[in-house]
């Protein structure tokens, strides 16, 4: 897991280095052509986009060295934390499974829950058969861990 997430960013490092570094200077000099560059909308926006691409260069490297220091021997076997797929039961009899995943790849429309979200929050360090209440913006809600596979579980996609 840590390995995929690593390469998804490193993907898109290099395709933010390539557009900053020969498509925006393209652009940036098209615009220049153009003449006065206090009232010339492509130069400022091209200048606007340089400035939006440095600064999610810089945020996606240092997120690369912060998840390069992950030790993620130090996740329970027996507790939900990063990295675990968790089956609940609500109070309807309803089952859900959501995987605890970083902010960066939260779709929990496909299941796929940040830790830090209401949900994943209340789930860090419970195990199968604890129940778990959440507040959520429409109230509390209350779950049962029905099953629980933390990511050592998981065959072959340990790091």
């Amino acid at each position: 897991m840590k390995a995929r997430i690593l390469k998804k960013f490193e993907d898109e490092i290099h395709q933010l280095d390539k557009e900053l570094k020969t498509e925006l200077p393209r652009e940036i000099l098209r615009a220049r052509e153009m003449g006065d560059l206090r009232e010339n909308a492509e130069y400022q926006a091209a200048k606007e986009r340089q400035r939006l691409v440095e600064s999610r260069i810089s945020m996606l490297q240092k997120r690369v060295s912060e998840i390069s220091l992950m030790n993620l021997d130090k996740i329970p076997h027996d507790k939900v934390g990063f990295g675990s797929r968790v089956t609940l039961k609500d109070e309807q009899g309803q089952t859900i499974v959501y995987q605890l995943v970083m902010p960066e790849d939260a779709a929990p429309e496909q299941g796929m829950i940040s830790t830090a979200s209401p949900i994943g929050r209340a789930l860090v360090n419970k195990g199968e058969g604890d129940e778990v209440v959440v507040t959520t913006p429409n109230g509390k809600r209350e779950f049962g861990i029905v099953k629980l596979t933390t990511l050592h579980d998981e065959d072959g996609d340990k790091a």
